[in-house]
């Protein structure tokens, strides 16, 4: 008995060293209850914390390669780079097996699918019940945002996929400082991931708001799989900031640095294919270069923001790396991007170079390789027609080879925001920029942001579809109240809130071809919405908002005629009309939790309509 007592004592002492004959990293209760019981459930024949070592990560990267779960490329060319090839039934996010699991259905809202917690806790476990025998049960901490920052939330996943691991150390803050960071707190996200059997029939990405739990089962993509992006960077938090007074939004952040050397930050939210990377990215145009004008990137896709001690609102990229579509990405396109991939880079279901033992995919230049394999792994000829790398392709690259990472990167401050600005893909009826009244008009203009479709896509041209700040597919809760929480957040900034623009880079002719230049070239929009920021430009009143004189809009270096971007300020009122019905149909999807603001906001622009 005498023993028995002195090792139940060794144990507790020792407890973050060894647990049944096992290594751990914590003595945090929480998370090792979250480990024990899931190991229970899903059966793993081995349990390996990861600590964030190069000598760990080295050997699960030779384990991936001996395997054929990764391919080691030209290590001169693309030093520390590595190919993976997901199954083919499993090349993309999944909305339609994504679910809200909130306790009440109302609270997830029209716009996400609801499963009863109940019952997709049931069904999950029959799933993962001994889903990793005869793998390992990788345990990874994680931080979402610079340790120690107070913006900073940490997270567990637990996995079977080497695949996942070695991402997440790219995409998070990842290891023993994550741990630390955590202590004893309970403040964790719990992430339960297993490949399972790559069913697709079964596959579901599962968010427990209340839990703070996220359950993926059966998908070894990305966006299903890293759930320390979209699921956590998004759907978990932005519930998690609606209760703790924050936001977490779908949102790259730059600053825009002057010839004076003062730099100023924007974040900004267009759904996709609206150029949000290359905005985020963005290379002076050399008439601005030459003048001392510089971008700098602080986030491509995710922005936490908290407001400051100064009452302003300020932004952290949650994230630690870029995880971006490979397709399209080339010298002229996004150098920057590009560059971030020439090293410490995974890429995902690209086309593998034979020749030169490199990669590839369409976009990147004209010359595809004679001898290469597709992203499905076979013998690809070029001249067939068929695509070598899968459209969604991927590439998952560290920030820091980013040419232009802002020097802000890991400021645990994070970086004040001077404007936010809001975009979609509209032929006609937006125009170049506007600026919104007010910070309510500027909720209102975020929550009627939109794209039209293209005969590519859909097949029919000019449907609508509403994505409400980018939100749409990774808002954990109910819409409505995600638009109350903005207008919370306005009132407790007051004066200091910043302000709230609209941009449409696609106006086109009656051709169809696109009149602004875009790229680069957009920096001369930006500046004039920093202008008006600072109270230096002037600006027009017109129905939907502030707009600018087109002589405000500096179109040196440009070859585009001052009477074309007038044209593209132009604000058809008809059309307007129009929006404001489809505005009016959708706003009644969200019942009687649309805020009261907002529903005002749509009577007063129809009101300026009519006059």
């Amino acid at each position: 008995m005498l023993f028995v007592g002195i090792w139940s004592i060794f144990r507790s002492i020792f407890f973050d060293t060894v647990i049944e004959g096992r290594f751990t990293m914590t003595t945090n209760k929480k998370v090792l209850e979250f480990v024990r019981e899931s190991e229970l459930l899903c059966k793993p024949d081995r349990v390996v914390w990861i600590d964030g070592s190069d000598e760990q990560l080295n050997a699960l990267r030779a384990e991936a390669e001996s395997t054929g779960e990764m391919v080691r490329l030209n290590e001169e060319k693309l030093p520390g780079c590595y190919l993976h090839r997901t199954a083919v039934n499993d090349v993309a996010r999944v909305e339609h097996r994504t679910f809200i699991c909130s306790r009440n259905e109302e609270d997830a809202g029209p716009t996400n699918n609801w499963w009863d917690p109940k019952e997709a806790y049931a069904k999950l476990s029959e799933l993962y019940d001994g889903a990793m025998k005869g793998r390992t049960m990788y345990v990874i901490p994680y931080s979402m945002g610079p340790i120690g920052s107070p913006f900073s939330k940490v997270g567990i996943e637990l996995t079977d996929s080497i695949y996942v691991v070695l991402n997440m150390d790219i995409m998070t803050r990842m290891g023993s400082a994550a741990l630390d960071q955590l202590g004893d707190s309970n403040d964790f996200v719990r992430g339960l991931h297993s490949k399972a059997q790559l069913d697709d029939e079964k596959r579901y990405i599962c968010h427990f708001p209340e839990d703070n739990a996220i359950w993926s089962i059966n998908s070894g993509y990305g966006g299903n799989v890293l759930l320390g992006k979209k699921c956590f960077a998004l759907r978990i938090a932005s519930y998690q900031g609606k209760n703790e007074g924050w936001m977490a939004e779908h949102m790259l952040i730059l600053g825009i640095e002057n010839p004076q050397g003062e730099i100023k930050y924007i974040s900004a939210a267009f759904p996709s294919a609206c150029g949000k990377t290359n905005l985020a990215m963005l290379i002076p145009p050399e008439v601005f270069a030459k003048k001392g004008y510089k971008v700098w990137c602080v986030g491509d896709d995710i922005a936490w923001i908290r407001i400051g001690e100064d009452g302003r609102l300020w932004a952290i990229n949650p994230e630690n790396g870029f995880f971006g579509v490979a397709p399209g990405t080339n010298v002229k396109s996004n150098p920057n991007a590009l560059s971030s991939t020439q090293q410490g880079t995974i890429f995902t279901n690209v086309v593998h170079n034979l020749e030169d033992n490199t990669v590839w995919w369409e976009g990147l230049d004209k010359n595809p390789p004679k001898n290469a394999l597709n992203w499905k792994g076979e013998v690809w000829d070029c001249t067939a027609g068929e695509k070598g790398a899968h459209p969604n392709s991927r590439f998952t690259a560290p920030a820091k080879n980013c040419p232009c990472v802002s020097a802000e990167f890991n400021n645990p401050k994070g970086v004040p925001l001077s404007a936010i600005v809001f975009g979609g893909r509209r032929a006609k009826t937006a125009p170049l920029v506007y600026q919104s009244f007010d910070w309510n008009h500027g909720v209102f203009v975020g929550s009627i942001m939109a794209s039209e479709t293209t005969a590519a896509a859909t097949g029919a041209v000019g449907v609508v579809r509403r994505d409400p700040m980018a939100m749409l597919p990774f808002c954990g809760y109910h819409m409505g109240d995600y638009f109350k929480h903005w207008i919370e957040i306005g009132k407790k900034l007051g004066d200091k809130a910043p302000k709230i623009f609209n941009v449409n880079w696609f106006r086109t002719d009656d051709e169809g071809h696109f009149i602004w230049p875009g790229f680069g070239d957009n920096l001369r929009v930006l500046l004039w919405i920093l202008a008006r920021c600072e109270g230096t430009a002037d600006a027009v009143e017109t129905a939907i908002g502030y707009e600018p004189k087109a002589e405000d809009i500096n179109l040196e270096g440009l070859d585009l005629d001052i009477e074309i971007l007038r044209e593209l300020l132009n604000v058809d009122k008809a059309l307007w009309a129009e929006e404001a019905e489809g505005i009016t149909e959708f706003y009644g999807k969200f019942g009687d939790r649309l805020p009261a603001e907002l529903k005002e906001e749509l009577e007063a622009l129809k009101k300026r309509l009519a006059e």
